[in-house]
C-alpha cells in the first residue's frame, strides 16, 4: 500500500514475514505504485534482498552528533538561539530514560515521563514547554534527514502563564522616578517604543537618524524573527534620552547606543538585574520584568485605536494573529466600520430606493 507523509509518498508491505517500508520521494501517487511494485517483483526474482534496516541513533547520540552542530551553524549570527538549543538538550539529555532512548522507540507515554520528571522537580509550565519544543525540533529534523520514518507528536502543556502584566502611568512614574541609570533611560525607551529589550540593547548610533519624521527615527536591524527589522518614530522622551547620551558620548557616528563593560560591549539582561530590583523596592510597584513595558506599549497603541496590521508592523510581529491581542475594537468602532462600508457600495449618491408601503420602491432626494 502507498500513503502520503509531507508532500511525498511512501510504500509498506509486507514481505516473508518481514516489514518494508520506504520512501519514493515522488508527490505523484501513480509513480509511487510503480515503485512499489518494481521493488515487489525485485524482491520476488530474487534480484534484491530485504534491505538491512540502518540502526536508529539514541537522542543523547543524535543531538550530538547531527542537531547541535546544526543549531550551532544555522544560528552563528544569533548567539542567544543557539545557547537556548544548546541548554534545551543539556536538560533533555539530563533524564537518562529519555537520553538513551532510540529515536524509533519515541512515544507520547515516553515523553510524558519525561513531563513528569520535570514537575516533580517543581519547574513551571513555560519552562518545561521550552524544552519540549527543544525536542520536537529535534525529532522532526531526524525525520527531515532519513534518521527515522515518523516522529510522534508532542503537545504544548496548558497553563501557561503569558507576559501580560501591564503597567499603569502612575507606576511608570513611580519606578522611573526610583531607577537609577542607565536602566531608567532604557526603561523610557521600552515604555515608548515597544521594542523587546534585547532590541533596545543592541541599538547602534548608526541606526539612529535625527532628521526622519518629527523626532527621529530608529532602526531595529536584530530581532527575534526576520519581521522585527523595522523603522520606528520616535518620541519626544525617547529623543531626548538618546540625544544626550549621543552628546555625552561625543557625538558618535557608530557604536553602541547602551554601551557596557561586558563581552558583548553593551547592556545586557544582567546588568540591570540588581538595578530593576532595588527599583521595585524602593518605588513599591508590584513586581514585572521589563518585558511587560513592550507589553504595556502595545496594549496602549490598540486601546488608541490602531489597527492589528500596523501594531504587528510596529511590534515586528511575524504574525497578525500575535497583534489582535491588542486589538479590541469598541462598539462604536464597528458600527463605523459598518457605516463607511454602507457609504462606499452606494456611491455617495443622494437617490437612494426605498420600499414604499405597497412594497414598491421609490426614489428619494
Amino acid at each position: 500500500m502507498i500513503y502520503k507523509r509531507g508532500k511525498v509518498y511512501w510504500y509498506k508491505f509486507m514481505w516473508q514475514g518481514e516489514l518494508v517500508r520506504e520512501s519514493t520521494k515522488q508527490g505523484n501517487d501513480k509513480v509511487a505504485r510503480q515503485m512499489e511494485s518494481a521493488h515487489r517483483t525485485s524482491l520476488a526474482k530474487g534480484e534484491v534482498g530485504i534491505r538491512e534496516k540502518k540502526i536508529v541513533p539514541t537522542l543523547a547520540e543524535f543531538v550530538r552528533s547531527r542537531f547541535l552542530p546544526w543549531a550551532e551553524s544555522v544560528f552563528a549570527a544569533k548567539p542567544k538561539t543557539w545557547l537556548w538549543y544548546r541548554n534545551g538538550v543539556r536538560r533533555l539529555l539530563s533524564f537518562v530514560p529519555l537520553a538513551d532512548l532510540r529515536l524509533s522507540e519515541f512515544t507520547g507515554e515516553s515523553v510524558a515521563s519525561y513531563v513528569a520528571h520535570r514537575q516533580s522537580n517543581g519547574l513551571e509550565v513555560s519552562s518545561i514547554n521550552r524544552e519540549l519544543q527543544v525536542l520536537r525540533r529535534s525529532l522532526h529534523l531526524a525525520v527531515e534527514w532519513g534518521a527515522i520514518d515518523a516522529a510522534p507528536k508532542i503537545r504544548m502543556l496548558t497553563g501557561e502563564r503569558h507576559r501580560e502584566r501591564v503597567v499603569t502611568p502612575e507606576e511608570e512614574a513611580k519606578y522611573l522616578a526610583a531607577a537609577p541609570e542607565p536602566l531608567a533611560s532604557v526603561a523610557a525607551v521600552l515604555a515608548d517604543t515597544g521594542l523587546r529589550p534585547d532590541e533596545c540593547f543592541r541599538l547602534r548610533w548608526e541606526a539612529i537618524t535625527w532628521l526622519n519624521g518629527r523626532y527621529g527615527s530608529l532602526l531595529v536591524t536584530h530581532g527575534k524573527t526576520n519581521a522585527a527589522r523595522r523603522v520606528l518614530p520616535m518620541t519626544p522622551r525617547v529623543r531626548a534620552i538618546l540625544e544626550s547620551r549621543w552628546e555625552r558620548d561625543g557625538n558618535p557616528s557608530e557604536g553602541w547606543a547602551w554601551s557596557g563593560p561586558t563581552r558583548s560591549g553593551h547592556v545586557e539582561p544582567s546588568s540591570l538585574k540588581k538595578q530593576h530590583r532595588k527599583a521595585l523596592t524602593l518605588s513599591k510597584v508590584r513586581p514585572f520584568v521589563l518585558y511587560s513595558l513592550r507589553h504595556t506599549f502595545l496594549t496602549r497603541l490598540g486601546e488608541s485605536g490602531c489597527d492589528a496590521w500596523t501594531l504587528a508592523r510596529i511590534a515586528g510581529h511575524s504574525s497578525i494573529g500575535i497583534s489582535t491581542r491588542y486589538v479590541h475594537p469598541s462598539e462604536d468602532a464597528v458600527l463605523a466600520a459598518v457605516e463607511r462600508l454602507g457609504r462606499h457600495k452606494i456611491g455617495h449618491n443622494d437617490k437612494h430606493a426605498l420600499p414604499n408601503a405597497d412594497g414598491n420602491s421609490t426614489l428619494t432626494h
